[in-house]
């Protein structure tokens, strides 16, 4: 963790060709067309992925969804009852404390399968049970 702690603060003083250099050797990349902090702050990024690891697909995804300013997804929680009414019938979709998603007294994967049992087409889970809305611009 030192190592990567020195190597952040070297960035600090390191001139536009300096990090354009630091850049294609750490990534074998071609450099973005960005500003010198923007590119000391990108290399900053790839430095603590190379040493710490990368953010998890849903962390990706939730921030794409955050920058895209397209919808907004919440979060399954242990305890939570999801009810929808589908063809005339109420279906109800518990999320267990392991985090497991009952329907229909099974365990399904996702709430994505289950939407699909209940309608027998492709669906979004979040989106079919409400979890999914678009987001609100602000004024």
């Amino acid at each position: 963790m030192a190592k990567l702690d020195e190597q952040l603060i070297e960035l600090e003083t390191m001139s536009k060709v300096d990090l354009a250099d630091r850049w294609a050797k750490l990534t074998g990349l071609p450099v973005p067309k960005v500003s010198e902090g923007m590119l000391r702050l990108a290399l900053g990024y790839e430095l603590q992925a190379k040493a710490l690891g990368r953010l998890s697909r849903k962390a990706t995804q939730r921030l794409d969804q955050v920058a895209g300013a397209r919808t907004e997804t919440r979060d399954i929680r242990p305890g939570m009852r999801l009810a929808r009414e589908f063809g005339g019938t109420v279906h109800l979709v518990t999320i267990g404390d392991d985090g497991a998603i009952c329907w229909d007294e099974r365990e399904w994967r996702s709430l994505s399968e289950v939407a699909r049992a209940i309608t027998g087409t492709r669906w979004s889970g979040p989106a079919f049970f409400g979890l999914r809305e678009k987001r609100k611009v602000a004024a």
